[in-house]
């Protein structure tokens, strides 16, 4: 600072208009310097700016006047976590050459300088600097700390401190003697110089890449991990850790309660879509007990046929394991809020108060991912739907309504069926209610759910058109905006079973793991074993030539109608569709339920064939009764009548002249000998499939044959579990009741021959089973699995007998823990991949006593190929009708819809492909979407392990600290290079008193980090992954450096060699400028598409918008990425 009247003639230097405290010192520092120093801060930076006079002073005593360097112990100090030895508000490239900094100061330490400080905080606040010169004594007494700022070095930004220059040699004699009393205090001050030196080598030293990793996670996720803290207190002062239902949960079933529990209190729900067999009851049941000890009132709204799986823990029952816990919430199910009255588990609907519950639990959730307002009928009472009335009746009536929603679903292609299950957190349906969409506009700085979700909509639909092949999870998330993944994170926790074994490998080692998961076997026996009989290919031909006039009576309508008449049946549509293009769809969908009859069994296909001709049969007598009708009343003209108002119908007499669904048609309407000749042309064909599938008689049945062999094998040559226990059993999957009832038929007394039980389940329909105890449901899985149901503890329950066969439908493929079956046969395919995955979820959990769970697959046919492109002609046309007609809200067009759908039953042929040889997760499939995908929960998980033991080094570490790995041959998106974390110095929040909150979310909504930002720059300036993919880099980042808790040493040596010990940064100074600008244009660029989004875009605001300025960013870590072999 250029000399000033003022400066010149004043005593005080306070780095503004009276000269700076470092002007002061400059020349005043010789070879024979005594130096005293009195300051609650020392910086290696503050060093540097003055190195070239300390460098040559005689020696340094330097007294902290508050001990927060020693009390850094004490993590818990929000203060102590501010103190360290570098300095905030630095460039970019200073940050980068700190390591050589901490070393020269380190070694200049060790040379000249003793350091104590005092033990008691609050006890010294003065700031001293006193110089003695031999007999010349100079002196500074005031604010300023040994820091760049406090001692006005810096060109910008320096603080505004109060010091005066003692030029009174008595007061300089007495501070002297003053900093003497208190150097050799024994009681007051310690010597903390080696302290000092190790904090300094922390700077300096090489780093393992293991650590930066999890020091990386530690900066991005501390808000999170405090919340873990203050979670575990809250949950030891309600003694939840004492209960029963805590002490049986796995480490990752307990972390995932807390997380849950977390997330419901901050944002007032939590969607638990940990993967199938990862004990999500178990998780939630914790979850149920925090509130119920807060003395909250809790809900459990499930399927019916789970119902037992929640009622047995709150009953006072023999089975009920946690008896001791006292649960006591309630018990509806999905389909008591279609009911007004009756009672269920002990609760009267009829005066049942709905809205007075605090928590509700919502098992399989995606049942309700539909939000379609219920269909109403002129003059009819007002319906609602289930949704309706859940949203009006349970989450917006009454006491505020937290929420935990349970589900393993995959994100569909519409991802309203998401958006509509968030509406149940946010306190009502976000797409007809603004003020649930807003919701969470400060806890998430979401402003609106629907414009968040539809903005994602559209990057999904893109990203679904292109081929399967060439699109992967990792461009969508790419594209895909900020507030959206940032939504999901907040909202979800997404666990995988790769996860789980990844990061709780001690745990997993303790239980033994999951089970092995041998190679599916895939079997395709003929429809009859006698040669040259029916064959699928043949058959599917013949179903495809069908014209199924039956359901197509709009064709035959009379030519001569009037005009007026025909414009009723035709001309209403329904949700996009015509009367006639219903029909059509529904004679695909008929077509389509042949060809799944009979993949699932000659038997069920023989008598859908039988039903549908007798369907005809009954249309025919209708005929007839009609022609009888109209002859005997000449008089009546049918065309003054509207089959759809009963007045008129009525006059017609007793006999019953309409057809057809919701959609009627009068037989006077209809050209009678046309539709009767094709009707009777179909008739003629179905009887001739009918003939051929009644000559294959059960003894015939090649796909029954081979059933009856893998059952007797398992039967006769039993597996042995790791208890050594014999294991005969065997649980068989089919879509459909009629296949279920013919294998128990056809198989129960060879069965019973082999001493073995069998037992059919088949959901509200009759069940059976050989053992003579009890056909109740829930009873035969518990003497099918009574190991995981815990039989023992039941002594009405027979206990020297049980079912080692089970039939079932996909009545039980959700929510049914299984495990002590380790075969599962899939008798018939399901068309849904995802269906099959969990089918075997019900034997492959984690807690299974058997080493290996297997799979068999039936396939109609030997040639996959075919019947995949069988399956993807005939299911298109009712996908699409599945898909379209019950939305109400549709995010897409309808030829959004048809052309997704092509590109989705594509995609699930590549999944049943996958399936033939693999057993599969959903999170397997790189070209699908699942929840953990858009959580960084996998990370949170490795952080928490980690901080176990290590905690208190990530809380002394320093910013800046870096670490390098080697490229990985078997990673190629690991180039020479380097990922930089950095955290944006202006906070987001500063925005003027009259900006509206919308505005101020906008930056938050941009970046999924918030304040900070993951780039990886290769070393020729690329931009390989850019800010907005934080789990691409924080993947790379892991595969690269989790598993080397040591530091490369070879690859430190050559680091060093090219930058000369540090002394040269330019090429990393390169890199992290391309960081910095590509985060302004990214930015930028991606706050330019808000806007232009939707009406309610804003740009952020300058001071939350990033620039390249480096000052505007605080480097936390890097993670160099060489080449050994071409870094030499």
């Amino acid at each position: 600072m250029p000399d000033s009247p003022a400066h010149t003639r004043s005593s005080i230097r306070d780095n503004h208009s009276r000269g700076s405290a470092g002007d002061f010192l400059k020349p005043v520092l010789q070879p024979e310097t005594q130096l005293s120093i009195v300051s609650a801060y020392f910086t290696i930076h503050a060093y540097h700016a003055l190195k070239h006079e300390l460098d040559s002073i005689q020696e340094l005593r330097f007294l902290f006047g508050d001990p927060q360097f020693i009390n850094r112990i004490d993590k818990d100090s929000e203060a102590s976590r501010e103190f360290a030895l570098t300095e905030a508000g630095l460039s970019l490239s200073n940050q980068l050459s700190q390591g050589r900094l901490a070393r020269e100061c380190a070694e200049w330490i060790e040379q000249k300088a003793a350091i104590r400080t005092v033990t008691q905080s609050g006890l010294l606040h003065g700031k001293l600097y006193h110089i003695q010169n031999g007999p010349v004594a100079e002196a500074m007494l005031g604010s300023s700390n040994f820091t760049v700022p406090g001692l006005g070095l810096r060109e910008t930004g320096n603080n505004v401190e109060l010091n005066l220059v003692v030029d009174s040699r008595r007061d300089r004699d007495d501070l002297l003697a003053w900093f003497n009393e208190w150097w050799s205090n024994q009681e007051l001050t310690k010597d903390v110089k080696d302290l000092v030196l190790r904090e300094l080598a922390r700077l300096y030293s090489n780093q393992s890449p293991q650590f930066i990793y999890y020091l990386t996670l530690f900066h991005i996720f501390r808000e999170y991990i405090d919340g873990e803290r203050s979670a575990d207190a809250d949950l030891q002062n309600l003694q939840l850790p004492d209960t029963g239902i805590w002490r049986a949960l796995y480490s990752f079933q307990k972390d995932g309660a807390k997380s849950a529990i977390n997330k419901i209190k901050d944002f007032n729900g939590c969607i638990l879509a940990d993967s199938v067999g990862l004990g999500k009851t178990y998780t939630a049941l914790a979850v149920i007990k925090y509130f119920e000890l807060k003395n909250e009132r809790v809900l459990v709204l499930c399927p019916k046929k789970l119902s037992r799986n929640w009622t047995v823990y709150r009953n006072n029952d023999l089975l009920n394991p946690f008896a001791s816990d006292k649960f006591r919430y309630d018990v509806l199910h999905h389909t008591d809020l279609s009911r007004e009255s009756g009672e269920v588990n002990g609760l009267q609907l009829e005066t049942l108060n709905w809205g007075a519950y605090d928590l509700i639990v919502i098992d399989e959730s995606h049942n309700f991912r539909n939000n379609a307002k219920a269909k109403q009928e002129p003059g009819e009472k007002v319906k609602r739907s289930r949704y309706e009335r859940l949203i009006e009746d349970i989450i917006t009536s009454g006491s505020k309504t937290k929420v935990l929603l349970l589900s393993a679903t995959p994100v569909n292609n519409e991802l309203s069926d998401l958006r509509n299950q968030v509406s149940f957190i946010a306190g009502g349906d976000v797409a007809r209610d603004p003020r649930p969409d807003a919701a969470f506009s400060e806890s998430l700085k979401i402003t609106s759910v629907k414009e968040t979700t539809r903005k994602a909509q559209q990057h999904f639909t893109t990203w679904a058109k292109q081929p399967s092949e060439k699109r992967s999870n990792r461009d969508l998330l790419n594209a895909i905006g900020g507030d959206f993944f940032r939504m999901l994170d907040g909202l979800s926790i997404a666990r995988s079973r790769k996860q789980i074994t990844r990061y709780y490998q001690a745990e997993m080692a303790r239980l033994g793991g999951f089970p092995h998961r041998p190679a599916p076997k895939s079997l395709h026996p003929p429809i009859d074993l006698r040669p040259r009989q029916i064959s699928f290919e043949d058959l599917d031909d013949s179903i495809s030539d069908l014209t199924l006039a039956l359901y197509h009576p709009t064709f035959h309508l009379r030519a001569d109608l009037p005009a007026s008449v025909r414009e009723t049946y035709i001309a209403k549509e329904q949700n996009g569709f015509t009367q006639e293009g219903r029909e059509r769809i529904l004679i695909s969908m008929m077509k389509v339920n042949f060809l799944k009859r009979l993949e699932s069994s000659i038997d069920s296909f023989r008598l859908t064939l039988g039903r549908t001709i007798e369907k005809i049969d009954r249309l025919e007598a209708k005929f007839d009764q009609f022609e009888q009708f109209k002859d005997q009343n000449p008089e009546l003209d049918y065309d003054l009548l509207n089959p759809e108002n009963e007045d008129d119908t009525g006059e017609l007499g007793e006999a019953d002249f309409v057809v057809g669904g919701k959609k009627k048609f009068h037989l006077g309407h209809i050209d009678i000998p046309k539709w009767r000749k094709a009707i009777q042309q179909d008739r003629v064909q179905l009887r001739y499939l009918l003939d051929r599938a009644e000559a294959t008689k059960p003894q015939y049945d090649g796909k029954l044959a081979k059933l009856r062999e893998c059952i007797f094998q398992k039967l006769d040559q039993p597996s042995t579990d790791k208890d050594g226990r014999a294991n005969r059993k065997v649980l068989i999957f089919t879509a459909f009741a009629d296949t279920a009832r013919y294998l128990y038929d056809q198989l129960s007394g060879d069965i019973r021959a082999r001493e073995a039980h069998v037992a059919l389940v088949q959901g509200s329909q009759e069940n059976r089973s050989t053992l003579r105890f009890s056909n109740d449901f829930d009873d035969i899985l518990t003497n099918f699995s009574p190991l995981s149901k815990r039989r023992a503890e039941q002594p009405h329950f027979p206990q020297e007998e049980q079912i080692d066969v089970l039939i079932a439908t996909d009545c039980i493929s959700e929510g049914q823990n299984l495990q002590d079956c380790d075969l599962l046969i899939n008798y018939d395919i399901h068309w849904n991949p995802v269906r099959i995955i969990q089918r075997f979820g019900r034997i492959d959990r984690i807690g299974s006593r058997n080493t290996a769970v297997h799979l068999i697959n039936f396939w109609p046919v030997a040639d996959l190929d075919r019947y995949l492109n069988v399956k993807h002609r005939v299911e298109a046309r009712m996908a699409l009708v599945d898909l379209s007609a019950t939305q109400e809200d549709n995010l897409l067009e309808n030829e959004q819809v048809e052309e997704l759908i092509q590109k989705d039953l594509l995609f699930r042929n590549k999944q049943l492909r996958r399936m033939q040889d693999e057993i599969l997760d959903l999170e397997d499939f790189d070209d699908n979407i699942t929840l953990a995908d858009f959580s960084l929960d996998e990370f949170r998980i490795d952080l928490l392990q980690f901080l176990e033991a290590k905690r208190e080094e990530l809380e002394a570490a320093q910013p800046g600290l870096y670490a390098i790995v080697p490229t990985k041959k078997d990673t190629p998106i690991a180039q020479p290079g380097t990922i930089f974390c950095l955290r944006h110095r202006v906070e987001q929040a500063i925005l003027p008193a009259s900006s509206d909150s919308k505005t101020a979310d906008t930056a938050a909504q941009i970046n999924p980090l918030g304040r900070y930002y993951l780039i990886y720059v290769l070393d020729d300036g690329t931009v390989r992954l850019t800010f907005t993919q934080p789990k691409q880099a924080l993947n790379l980042f892991r595969d690269l450096a989790a598993g080397l808790p040591e530091a490369q040493q070879r690859l430190c040596d050559l680091f060093d060699q090219k930058t000369q010990d540090g002394a040269d940064m330019s090429h990393y100074g390169k890199l992290i400028r391309k960081a910095t600008e590509s985060i302004a244009h990214t930015f930028t660029k991606r706050a330019a598409a808000s806007l232009f989004a939707g009406r309610d875009g804003k740009l952020p605001t300058s001071e939350e918008t990033p620039k390249e300025l480096e000052t505007e960013y605080e480097l936390l870590t890097w993670l160099v990425i060489m080449d050994p072999a071409n870094s030499a």
